[in-house]
């Protein structure tokens, strides 16, 4: 009985490191990634006129060399834009979902009362131009099909250095099948800590990272304050998987997490160099 017992734990291990096992092989452009602490959604400032996921906000990040993380999600009429929320309520000021208004509706609506307009991926990458590293967080609230499809279509024309991460499985395993050399990662945090709102079983599933095993990230995008969770700490130091740290918020949760993560996306104060 007892060694049925140990052969099962063993069994049951083995499976769920398999599950969890991230891609062994790193990305020879994942350097080139490193190096840089990067401007979450931005160097903004929602009280200013440069803010979140404003070209504003990309200059600045470009003018003080900070490395930018922006979000992309599709309007109605399918034009990537750069946006976090899935409602104009937060950022404009009214009720309203992106995905039910075309860019041009978007474009009557300000960013907190700034002179700055929603900007599309092209107009961001335009500003940017290759001048700083880029990450593209993936918004999938469903199919990730469509969306997947038409920013790598933006992306495949850009020639400075990115990468694509998005908390949605699916889209990894697109690109993981389409696009094979373009770098990514795996958002995840403790989503039922965060007392986010959906199912229980899917938030266990992400937070403990057992799709890993189809999509195959680069890095693991993981929430620092949830730095010492079971899987993201074997797929640290087991399997030597490279890490990035969202959203980092102080010096001192900065200096905390130094020896957890490899990338560093930072909000609401200036690092230390």
């Amino acid at each position: 009985m007892l060694i049925k017992l140990i052969i099962a734990i063993a069994i049951f291990i083995i499976l769920y490191l398999l599950l969890i096992m991230p891609k062994l092989r790193t990305n020879p452009d994942y350097a080139k990634l490193e190096g840089w602490y990067y401007a979450h959604r931005g160097l903004h400032n929602n009280r200013s006129d440069a803010p979140e996921n404003s070209i504003k906000a990309f200059q600045l990040a470009v003018d003080n060399s900070y490395g930018i993380e922006l979000d992309v999600q599709l309007t109605k009429d399918d034009i990537p834009i750069v946006f976090h929320d899935y409602n104009l309520k937060r950022a404009c000021g009214v009720n309203l979902k992106t995905a039910e208004l075309t860019y041009d509706e978007l474009r009557q609506y300000s960013l907190f009362n700034s002179k700055q307009h929603i900007p599309t991926l092209k107009e961001a990458l335009e500003c940017i131009g290759g001048q700083v590293p880029v990450i593209v967080e993936l918004k999938i609230p469903w199919s990730a099909k469509k969306i997947c499809k038409l920013v790598s279509k933006v992306l495949d024309d850009y020639k400075g250095v990115y990468c694509i991460e998005s908390f949605n499985p699916f889209g990894l395993i697109w690109y993981r099948k389409n696009c094979p050399n373009v770098i990514r990662g795996q958002l995840a945090s403790d989503f039922n800590k965060e007392h986010l709102e959906g199912s229980k079983m899917q938030y266990f599933i992400l937070k403990h990272l057992l799709l890993n095993f189809q999509t195959k990230p680069d890095f693991i995008a993981f929430d620092h304050k949830y730095k010492k969770a079971l899987s993201f700490s074997l797929c640290r130091k087991l399997f030597k998987a490279k890490t990035a740290a969202w959203t980092i918020k102080s010096q001192k949760e900065l200096d905390e997490c130094s020896r957890y993560f490899d990338l560093f996306i930072f909000d609401s104060f200036i690092p230390k160099e």
